[in-house]
């Protein structure tokens, strides 16, 4: 977690409030993976990069501890502002540096946070720290597999939100393009014998056009231009509201439409 992207107080306000939680579907594969190679008890989960916390809630309830890593204090502030999750530890750290001793930890988790890890010292950390037997999992979603619908528009509202990608392509970090790859070079570097991919994971929901722009908002790529252009990515967001009710025939922002997207998961388990 080299890179600073996501520190300011306001993005990370904007991230608590419209980043999506990963899919439940996600979650009980990754359980069913842990269970089948490590078993139970599930003690310790570590959840890097965790942001504003979407991951770490989630994975919560299954562990008797949770410590939550992100190098942004904003982001970690928003976490702890959730209440009702007494198990779960947030600290101020990276990836390339973790606070446990060898052999301690029982899931070492990311999402959609690994492509920007340093690999090479992040799969030496991951080596020292799990347990014999414990796991790894990387999930996140590919850019590229997200649509949205609503009646018979659905086309249009694709366009409109490629037409805000192509605007923002200057801004966008390489690092971008690894999550979009969905980590092909990381997964071909871990050490382990034991692990798989997991390619597509379908999910839909309801979302406000409120929503989906703020999760466009949300973008490090969305950030960058904002602190090139403050006025113009302010009025890139109004227009690409506006752009989304009019061809919805809509006027409330509030008005639901699907999103479709397609999350991955790389694992991976530590041999004995």
């Amino acid at each position: 977690m080299t890179h600073h992207l996501f520190e300011g107080k306001d993005h990370a306000s904007i991230y608590q409030k419209y980043r999506f939680r990963p899919p439940d579907e996600l979650k009980e594969i990754i359980l069913q993976y842990l269970d089948e190679k490590k078993g139970k008890p599930h003690v310790l989960a570590v959840d890097l990069g965790c942001g504003t916390g979407q991951n770490s809630r989630l994975l919560a309830p299954h562990f008797q501890e949770v410590v939550s890593i992100d190098i942004s204090e904003c982001q970690l502030k928003e976490a702890m502002t959730v209440p009702g999750y007494n198990n779960i530890t947030y600290r101020k750290g990276t990836a390339e540096e973790l606070p446990f001793p060898d052999g301690s930890v029982d899931l070492l988790t990311a999402a959609s946070a690994a492509h920007w890890f340093d690999q090479q010292r992040f799969l030496a950390e991951m080596s020292r720290v799990l347990k014999p037997h414990g796991c790894m999992a990387l999930l996140g979603f590919s850019d590229y597999n997200t649509r949205l619908h609503y009646q018979a528009c659905g086309d249009r509202l694709n366009c409109i939100y490629e037409e805000v990608k192509q605007v923002l392509l200057p801004y966008t970090s390489s690092q971008v393009a690894v999550a979009n790859n969905k980590l092909k070079e990381l997964y071909s570097a871990i050490p382990f014998q034991d692990k798989q991919r997991i390619e597509c994971i379908q999910t839909s929901f309801s979302i406000s056009v409120r929503n989906v722009v703020g999760f466009i908002e949300s973008w490090s790529m969305f950030q960058a231009y904002k602190r090139r252009h403050p006025q113009t990515a302010e009025d890139l967001l109004l227009n690409t509201q506006k752009k989304f009710l009019e061809e919805m025939g809509v006027t409330s922002p509030d008005t639901e439409m699907e999103l479709r997207m397609g999350y991955f998961c790389i694992l991976a388990s530590k041999p004995a």
